[in-house]
């Protein structure tokens, strides 16, 4: 009777030790990162403009303003109007040079 509970507590056995504990998502102590969920202010993000829209220099804009994320805007692309006090938006030209920055 106690060999038909081997496979059982062999399979058991097994399976929880395939199921290791997560490893917690690294977080970017970057010192040139600003903490996550700041106030955008595009106040220090007009250093960007006339500068290529690359992703560095977006980032650079980004971090600059304090703002959560960044988007960059095309001549004549669709975007939302929604508000949103964490994100920077930099206006590009047709050759891809920033013109604009603010917060919305």
């Amino acid at each position: 009777m106690r060999t038909r509970f081997i496979p059982v507590i062999a399979t058991a056995t097994l399976m929880a030790a395939c199921a290791a504990p997560q490893s917690p998502v690294p977080i970017d102590v970057r010192a040139d990162v600003p903490p996550r969920g700041g106030r955008c202010d595009a106040g220090p993000a007009q250093a960007a403009i006339g500068k290529a829209g690359t992703a560095r220099n977006v980032e650079a804009a980004r971090v600059a303003s304090g703002a959560l994320m960044a988007r960059t805007l095309s001549p004549g692309q669709m975007v939302t109007k929604e508000f949103d006090a964490q994100r920077l938006n930099l206006s590009l030209d047709g050759s891809g040079k920033i013109t604009a920055a603010n917060c919305s």
